[in-house]
């Protein structure tokens, strides 16, 4: 959930994202979590031979973790890699009842067909060779001049970054492009542009002096090399050198993930003919011509330090080391549609070298993974209609409806706010527009051609339709209820410009909700992942949007330090915690992800006890209600990750790992009272250490 969305480690790594994403990872379970029918949690996943003060996680999960291997071609496992393979499962039943059955010509059907059925044929793919890629390899070899790289820089541009509801910050192409109202534009819908043009993850991958990064670096320049002889490129040894050297000064003209993060910072907007003077280097009007923003007036430069470096960079660097960089990127970031020589060279050192994934998924997953990608709103449309039932979404809005309620209860107790804050706040949660399962309005692919016989076209022609898709809703008026999840997701979102939430049909399922557990498990696991996403809009980014989703400053000077020393304090916490002796996490980069956290978990707690009509819960197999329900929370983020990937996600993540987000119970009073959690016991904190962002 960091800027907008859960995360939570899928492959390599997944979150759940709130702006804000939020889980964290980008792969995450694998575990098989059996629920009962009115306990839910998983009692034998449990360790329940560890106190709960101590290690609430091993107490939770300890069985689990001990018993549970991650799989051959995962980075990680837990509870939402078990949503996942179930998701899976259902759209593996979809693609193959589309693929066999009869389609009409022309339709979303025999888009999904033609896509599946081109992409899966990898003996068609290797007999093709390099071929598909010979057109733009040619494009890049007849590059003559700077106005000539500038055009071409402009064509490669795709709508491939999303900087508030993903934090995702990362292309391949020299720059990316978001499209949405602009932060510092309220009512305005415009174009972000964001830095790029690294291969590696980030710039502390290029920068940092640790051994573990440097080795990586290494392995990088070799891997370059391997790809661009895999394709046939002459003289690969010399311009692998030439593209790494080439990425070192990009990363050097990089900002820093904090600084990228920080929305306040991010606001910059430039008009057309500003390029020019602040960033010169690159023919701006050839780069926007060949982009299709000439209609743009204005640009938000979410990077405007990082703009200016790499334009500079374009005018200073050779034309063949350009050429040489883009022939390789274009080559990496298309390695699944292309020869399987260059495929698994690209995941033995994205997915092996980088993430410790020992196996390539197979190749029918890896289709539903792409089609997800491509088509994923025609692939969604059939699922939330065949899996996602009225009855869930209507259970699931009425806990949203009451997660709310809690949560604006704990504003108006708040004594430290200001009225007008708090009267700001109020407005804020009351006007969020909450979409569960499934958009009210369908992506239209009919200007997507799809052929049965070539993946690589496939994939570029997806690319240029969403880009064109993004650019089509410049200048027109913000659609606050827009998606930007589609309903197979396994995740949840808070969209800061919006002010909305995306909770998409495939996490409503065990184990985050099961229509037969009690309302105890429901709270505290899709309860737990409803309130993080409404306290996104409160979170250290979040809570610099307004209602309107402009970004205004809205609080009294004393409200504000109350809320940053909170932010302070929990950040503290989450320094303490270090998946590895050399490495921490970082609690600053994480302040976001874990004050939603903490406040999602409290206001699910009392809508929970709201539910309850002043009645106690019964005890179940043992566990009292309050019990049921800390455990299922804690039970969501059940994680195991391979050691590559664990350090990947700390080093660059804005979502802490998943058994130190179990460890947000350690913030709430109820959870002491529930097990007994006294002095002396490992987890405790001191009343008043426990952090109460919001209430």
């Amino acid at each position: 959930m960091k800027k907008a969305a859960l995360i939570v480690l899928l492959s390599a790594a997944t979150a759940l994202a709130g702006p804000i994403a939020c889980s964290s990872g980008k792969d995450k379970s694998s575990a098989t979590y059996t629920l009962g029918t009115e306990l839910g949690i998983n009692k034998a996943a449990m360790d329940t031979g560890v106190k709960p003060g101590n290690d609430f996680y091993a107490y939770a999960n300890g069985n689990w973790q001990k018993t549970t291997e991650i799989p051959a071609d995962r980075a990680s496992t837990g509870a939402f890699y078990t949503a996942f393979l179930e998701t899976e499962k259902r759209n593996r039943e979809l693609i193959d009842s589309i693929v066999k059955g009869p389609v009409d010509k022309g339709s979303d059907q025999a888009r999904i067909a033609n896509f599946y059925k081109a992409y899966i044929d990898t003996k068609a793919i290797d007999a093709a060779g390099m071929k598909p890629v010979q057109a733009d390899l040619a494009r890049f070899d007849a590059i003559a001049d700077k106005t000539a790289l500038s055009k071409v820089l402009g064509e490669q541009v795709r709508a491939d970054v999303d900087p508030l509801n993903a934090t995702d910050y990362r292309t391949e192409n020299l720059f990316g492009i978001f499209v949405t109202q602009g932060l510092a534009t309220p009512g305005e819908v415009l174009p972000y542009m964001l830095q790029g043009g690294l291969g590696l993850p980030e710039r502390e991958y290029y920068l940092s002096s640790d051994p573990k990064m440097a080795g990586i670096r290494d392995d990088y320049k070799a891997y370059i090399a391997k790809l661009l002889t895999a394709a046939g490129i002459a003289d690969a040894d010399a311009k692998a050198a030439r593209v790494y050297d080439l990425e070192m000064k990009i990363a050097k003209a990089h900002a820093t993930r904090e600084e990228s993060e920080d929305f306040t910072k991010s606001a910059t907007v430039w008009a057309r003919d500003d390029f020019a003077k602040k960033a010169p280097g690159i023919d701006w009007p050839a780069f926007f011509a060949a982009a299709q923003l000439d209609g743009a007036s204005k640009v938000a430069a979410y990077h405007p330090g990082a703009i200016t470096g790499l334009s500079a960079l374009v005018a200073s660097q050779p034309l063949d080391t350009w050429k040489d960089w883009l022939t390789f990127h274009q080559i990496n970031s298309h390695a699944d549609v292309l020869p399987s020589a260059i495929d698994n060279a690209h995941f033995a050192f994205y997915g092996t070298r980088l993430a410790g994934t020992p196996q390539q998924r197979s190749r029918d997953k890896r289709a539903l993974a792409a089609l997800d990608t491509y088509l994923g709103d025609a692939v969604g449309r059939a699922y939330a209609e065949k899996y996602f039932p009225a009855s869930a979404k209507a259970e699931v809005s009425d806990m949203v409806d009451g997660i709310k309620a809690a949560f604006a209860k704990r504003v108006n107790t708040i004594d430290w706010m200001a009225p007008e804050t708090k009267k700001e706040a109020l407005k804020k949660v009351e006007t969020i527009v909450v979409g569960v399962g499934y958009p009210e309005t369908w992506r239209d692919y009919g200007s997507y051609s799809v052929a049965a016989n070539s993946a690589y076209a496939n994939e570029i022609a997806g690319q240029k339709a969403e880009y064109a898709h993004q650019l089509a809703k410049i200048g027109k008026p913000m659609d606050r209820a827009e998606w930007w999840m589609t309903p197979q997701t396994v995740n949840a979102v808070n969209l800061p410009v919006q002010n909305a939430l995306n909770f998409p049909a495939a996490i409503l399922q065990p184990p985050f909700f099961n229509p037969q557990a009690d309302p105890a498990y429901n709270y505290g696991a899709i309860g737990a992942v409803i309130g993080h996403e409404i306290s996104h809009s409160f979170d250290n980014n979040g809570a610099a949007f307004d209602s309107t989703g402009a970004l205004r400053n809205w609080w009294t000077a004393a409200d504000l330090k109350k809320f940053e020393e909170a932010g302070t304090a929990l950040a503290d916490q989450f320094d303490q915690y270090k998946p590895f002796p050399d490495l921490a996490v970082n609690g600053k980069l994480t302040l976001g992800e874990n004050i939603a956290d903490v406040a999602g978990l409290q206001a699910a707690y009392d809508a929970y006890r709201a539910s309850l009509g002043g009645k106690e819960a019964p005890v179940i197999d043992g566990f009292t209600g309050d019990q049921r329900f800390f455990i299922a929370y804690a039970q969501t983020w059940a994680t195991k990750t391979r050691d590559a990937a664990l350090r990947q996600q700390v080093a660059t993540d804005g979502h802490a790992p998943g058994m130190y987000r179990a460890l947000t119970v350690r913030n709430l009073d109820a959870w002491y009272k529930a097990f007994d959690v006294k002095e002396g016991d490992a987890l405790y904190l001191p009343p008043e250490k426990r952090v109460r962002v919001w209430g």
